[in-house]
C-alpha cells in the first residue's frame, strides 16, 4: 500500500529545501519563463502536496515565482521586481523603485524632527514599549529572518513617531511607513555580503538610540540617527 510522500520530523527545513531547489530552476531561467506544472515540481522534489504549498509560499513571498492558472499555467521564474537598496541589504518591491525610494528619503529627513520630540515626550510606558520592540527586532536579527526585522525596525520607528505632539508631522510619517511596508515584497542580501552581522548592528543601534531617548540625551540621539540614515538608491538588477 502506498502512503505517499513522508517528510520526516521537519517539514518545515523539507519546504525551505524544496523552496531551494525551485529557485534554482528560477536563477537559471529569464523572467517571466515557465518552470512546470505544480506536480511536475512537486514530483520534482519528492514532497508532499502541504510541503510544496509551504515551499511555495516561501517562493511567492521572496517574489521569485508567480503562479498562473489554467492550460498552459503553471509555475513561472517572476519577473524582475525593481529594488532599493537599504544599508546592506535590498528591498524587493510590486511598486515602482522611485516611489518607494523617495519616501525612504523623506521618512529619513523627518526622523531627527522625530527623535528631537521623543527626547521630550516620550514616557516611561513609551519607552517600555520601544524596548519591547528593539528586544523582538534582536530575536529577528538572531534569527537572521531579515524580512521580518526590517518590518519590525519600522514598529519601532512608527511607535517613536507616536510620542511627537504634531498630529501632521505623526500622519505624515505614518503615511510613508505604511506606503514602504505595504510594498515590499521581502528583504534580500547586497550581493555576497552576508546580512546577519548588519542586522546585529542595526539592531544595535535601535537599542542605543532607544536608550538616549530615555536618558533625554540629545547629543547621543543625534549621534546616532546621523549613524542611522545610510540609505542609498540603486538601479533594478
Amino acid at each position: 500500500m502506498s502512503l505517499g510522500h513522508l517528510d520526516g520530523p521537519s517539514t518545515t527545513g523539507r519546504a525551505e529545501q524544496a523552496a531551494e531547489r525551485i529557485a534554482g530552476l528560477v536563477r537559471d531561467r529569464e523572467p517571466g519563463a515557465r518552470l512546470g506544472t505544480k506536480n511536475d515540481l512537486r514530483a520534482l522534489c519528492g514532497v508532499s502536496v502541504s510541503t510544496f504549498n509551504e515551499a511555495l509560499r516561501l517562493l511567492q513571498a521572496r517574489g521569485l515565482v508567480t503562479v498562473r492558472p489554467g492550460p498552459g499555467g503553471g509555475l513561472f521564474a517572476a519577473e524582475q521586481s525593481p529594488i532599493v537598496r537599504l544599508g546592506n541589504s535590498v528591498l524587493a518591491l510590486d511598486a515602482d523603485q522611485t516611489t518607494v525610494a523617495e519616501a525612504i528619503r523623506i521618512r529619513d529627513a523627518l526622523d531627527p524632527l522625530l527623535i528631537e520630540d521623543a527626547l521630550w515626550h516620550a514616557s516611561p510606558a513609551d519607552i517600555a514599549e520601544m524596548r519591547a520592540v528593539v528586544d523582538e527586532m534582536g530575536r529577528s536579527a538572531e534569527a537572521g529572518d531579515a524580512t521580518a526585522f526590517v518590518h519590525t525596525n519600522w514598529r519601532l520607528h512608527n511607535r517613536i513617531a507616536e510620542t511627537s505632539p504634531h498630529v501632521l508631522l505623526r500622519s505624515l510619517y505614518a503615511s510613508l511607513l505604511d506606503l514602504i511596508e505595504s510594498h515590499t515584497l521581502s528583504v534580500l542580501p547586497d550581493g555576497d555580503e552576508p546580512l546577519p552581522p548588519y542586522l546585529r548592528e542595526r539592531h544595535r543601534l535601535h537599542a542605543d538610540l532607544v536608550d538616549a531617548i530615555a536618558a533625554h540625551d540629545r547629543a547621543a540621539a543625534a549621534r546616532l540617527i546621523r549613524e542611522h540614515s545610510t540609505v542609498k538608491h540603486r538601479t533594478p538588477l
